[in-house]
């Protein structure tokens, strides 16, 4: 298959849709069929694809695999939202909403299934590294979604407590996209541990971005409510630097809305942000997000591979980095 990065998603889009999930009963496999059709970035898939063809221009053999980071990644999509109680996932209902809470729960667990068979189509003698570095990436998406329910009673939760919750809840994943690619692509130790690292910090750069976006991003392009974060006292990297910043009476006002339960919550937003406003913490959260991003494209740009073959996955990196949505 020659690559395309335009057409990459729309591409795996159409793997997707040609999934034979199951059928009997339909309560089980519905919502599956129903989360997958929601449709997403697919930065994830895309991301394997394109760490597999810096070692080999076939990318149809590695399309079944990756498209099991996806299903993996909707599988703990359809889990976060029961424990978070979300009531909207893309614009439509959660699949706990909509069914209920037991059919998300048992879906989710054939999802889990379903990932680990899309895995199994990767070559023998590729198979085990790849399924050892996929557990332990599982697992750590588990304990990264498990700091961030914890951080929802915790008062001094840390910029370092937080960046590490990001990491594995969200970065690890993206880490271990360009690690599946590298690993199918026949790619050394060094350079697969290389590529994991490069995504990881593409991760928590991207998590950051979507922290600023949900405040500052542009209402039409974003997607979302913006302000969701601040009506639900969320502590991201944005909170948790104007608690550490503000002073006297900005602190105090900051805390006084941290602590209403009965409030405006367009009127919250403006006051909150009016605050991050102060305190400069948009500049201050883009400083961040660029240090990761620049520390991830400098251990790329250190592989020792051709530059030809760097492209697609470089102007992927920029696309993340400058995205409004």
């Amino acid at each position: 298959m020659k690559l395309d990065i335009n057409n990459l998603s729309e591409l795996i889009n159409d793997r997707i849709a040609q999934l034979d999930f199951g059928d009997k009963p339909l309560e089980l496999y519905e919502p599956i069929r129903y989360i997958m059709q929601l449709g997403g970035k697919r930065m994830r898939p895309i991301l394997a694809i394109l760490g597999y063809s810096l070692f080999d221009e076939n990318s149809n053999n590695i399309i079944e695999p990756a498209i099991a980071v996806e299903v993996f990644h909707n599988f703990t999509l359809m889990h976060d939202d029961i424990m978070d109680r979300a009531p909207i996932r893309r614009g439509k209902a959660t699949v706990h909403e909509k069914w209920n809470d037991n059919v998300a729960i048992l879906s989710g667990d054939v999802m889990l299934v379903k990932a680990y068979d899309l895995l199994l189509k990767s070559p023998d003698d590729r198979l085990k590294k790849v399924l050892l570095a996929f557990n332990k990436c599982a697992s750590e998406v588990c304990e990264g979604q498990q700091f961030d329910m914890n951080f929802e009673t915790k008062d001094d939760v840390s910029v370092e407590d937080y960046l590490e919750m990001i990491r594995l809840k969200t970065a690890v994943l993206l880490g271990f996209s360009l690690e599946l690619g590298a690993i199918l692509g026949g790619a050394d130790h060094v350079t697969c541990q290389h590529l994991k690292q490069l995504g990881t910090d593409i991760g928590i750069g991207f998590q950051l971005k979507d922290d600023l976006l949900d405040v500052f991003g542009d209402q039409n392009k974003f997607g979302k409510q913006v302000g969701g974060d601040i009506i639900a006292n969320k502590k991201t990297f944005l909170l948790i630097k104007a608690l550490e910043n503000a002073k006297g009476n900005t602190k105090q006002e900051l805390r006084s809305w941290l602590e209403k339960k009965d409030f405006d919550k367009t009127e919250k937003v403006l006051a909150i942000k009016g605050i991050y406003d102060q305190l400069d913490i948009q500049k201050i959260t883009q400083q961040k997000i660029n240090e990761y991003f620049d520390a991830g494209l400098k251990r790329f740009k250190a592989l020792e591979i051709a530059a030809g073959k760097k492209e697609h996955l470089i102007g992927f990196i920029n696309k993340l980095m400058n995205r409004e949505k």
